[in-house]
């Protein structure tokens, strides 16, 4: 039910430091674990600023989107939908040069960034990051794009430690509508003068890319199309426990699909947020499920309201969809 990211490598990480030995710019090189540490203290580099470097690597942001307009979008756009992209606002107001910044969940050649020949930057958001905070990556990703020369990308690397996070680059209040695509061509404005590479890249991606539509009545709510059945995967802000019980009351109620033949069948669990994921008979669309989605989160509130103890019917319905849920992030 998910779809798969391409993977990417990312360079071998500089951390921030003034101490002595690090050089003008005040960057600590990463070498062997065993090996002296670049910046002079005699340590060896595990035990000296090897352990920014490991923390920085390991630390995890469970919702790295949290505080962002549309973080439920963001979730969907980074785990579940092959094409798609939305303009990004930025506190500061655009750069010089710089006409527009467009959040793209893929890149060709999966490039973590793109500053196009008109000074424009795209950013992939389905790349692997270095660490744990895929918001700070993307921000490190971002600010090196709007000043790297037109025409050319911007490869991935470790955020440096306490660098900023997208959280305070974009505008708190900044629309966040995305725009979902049948196919990559908004990688290329001009696809008589692509490369070969990307021309190759593009018909790689088209191919593989799942029809994939998001609903208009509700928010974050995602129908796609798969060989033998169809799906809708739903990105919701509620705390996971409560939603589960909600969600549980109506499915022992008979009250958790979307119409006839319709059905709930479990949830993922993607940076920090419940998507509950339905199955869906082949010929029902996303125009189809419009109606029952907008009635479910009605039924759905309802629920999420009630705090009386689950009854064993609700346990058992909670224990279902709880052995069912998959984590993705």
């Amino acid at each position: 039910m998910a779809k798969k990211r391409p993977q990417t490598k990312a360079k071998r990480p500089q951390l921030s430091d003034g101490t002595r030995g690090a050089g003008a710019d005040g960057e600590i090189p990463v070498v062997g674990a065993r090996e002296p540490c670049p910046c002079g203290s005699g340590r060896r580099y595990k035990a000296c600023h090897g352990r920014a470097a490991a923390h920085a690597a390991t630390e995890l942001v469970h919702r790295p989107f949290e505080g962002l307009p549309g973080e439920c979008d963001w979730v969907a756009l980074r785990e579940l939908v092959p094409a798609a992209t939305a303009e990004l606002t930025l506190k500061d107001g655009l750069p010089e040069g710089v006409p527009s910044v467009t959040l793209a969940t893929v890149l060709p050649m999966a490039w973590p960034a793109l500053r196009r020949d008109d000074g424009s930057v795209l950013l992939g958001l389905q790349n692997d990051t270095a660490s744990g905070d895929i918001s700070r990556d993307l921000a490190d990703t971002l600010q090196r794009a709007l000043t790297a020369q037109p025409g050319t990308p911007v490869q991935g690397r470790r955020a440096p430690a306490g660098g900023p996070r997208l959280q305070d680059l974009l505008a708190p209040e900044g629309p966040f509508e995305p725009q979902v695509h049948a196919g990559f061509e908004f990688w290329v404005p001009d696809p008589d003068n692509a490369t070969p590479e990307v021309t190759a890249s593009l018909e790689r991606a088209n191919a593989a890319a799942i029809p994939t539509v998001r609903l208009q009545g509700v928010d974050a709510a995602y129908w796609c199309e798969t060989p033998e059945k169809n799906h809708l995967r739903w990105v919701m802000p509620h705390e996971e426990e409560r939603l589960l019980d909600a969600l549980a009351r109506l499915h022992a109620a008979g009250r958790s699909n979307l119409g006839e033949g319709t059905r709930l069948v479990g949830s993922f669990r993607a940076h920090g947020l419940t998507v509950p994921v339905w199955d869906l008979p082949s010929g029902v669309t996303a125009q189809d499920v419009e109606k029952p989605a907008a009635e479910f989160a009605e039924r759905l509130a309802e629920a999420l309201a009630s705090d009386t103890p689950l009854t064993p019917d609700e346990r058992r319905a909670r224990g279902g969809l709880t052995n069912r849920q998959v984590t993705l992030s």
